[in-house]
């Protein structure tokens, strides 16, 4: 049987016919026409504190959509990723986050005021390396994420919403295209 979008995003279990029925387990839903809202949202957020960045720079893979979005909202045409590993699958995660290669170019972010957007503050452990990261490189820095978690250990500049469930994001809902896909 080949699974479907809405199973993957409620986590539902299905019956011979394909029927979905109860959910696994409760999850934060956040649909395309959402994540487009809630991106505009965030860059009038930022607009109106008076931040002017002069680079987004977003946290891969998760922070690449809304870093975009954001960087569009506001008009910004510089921008830049990192990539850092933390989570490795549903509620497993490394001992620590690990940035991977290629890196950013940090000497470049001298003077600059940075905005750095991600899709979750969970532990904030990923956040708080990068912020480090970024200072030492002699940037100011201001975060952005769509969600913060409760047992967060950096509370980010702007935010969206606050849940302490599973998000189940558009970009990530479904597993890799296989060839038996």
């Amino acid at each position: 049987m080949r699974e479907t979008y809405s199973h993957y995003l409620w986590g539902m279990e299905s019956d011979s016919r394909g029927t979905a029925s109860s959910p696994v387990e409760e999850r934060e839903i956040l649909g395309w026409l959402e994540f487009g809202e809630a991106a505009r949202y965030l860059g009038l957020d930022v607009f109106h504190s008076g931040f002017a960045p002069d680079v987004v720079v977003a946290v891969a893979r998760g922070g690449l959509l809304l870093a975009g979005a954001i960087a569009y909202a506001l008009d910004i045409k510089s921008c830049g990723a990192l990539n850092v590993e933390f989570y490795t699958g549903v509620g497993k995660r490394l001992p620590a986050p690990v940035v991977l290669p290629p890196l950013l170019d940090q000497p470049s972010l001298r003077g600059k005021k940075v905005l750095l957007v991600d899709d979750v503050s969970d532990s904030g452990r990923t956040l708080a390396l990068v912020v480090d990261l970024l200072r030492a490189a002699g940037a100011e820095v201001r975060t952005v994420v769509l969600y913060t978690k409760p047992g967060t250990v950096f509370e980010p500049d702007f935010t969206w919403r606050r849940t302490d469930r599973w998000i189940a994001f558009p970009w990530s809902a479904l597993p890799p295209v296989t060839v038996d896909a």
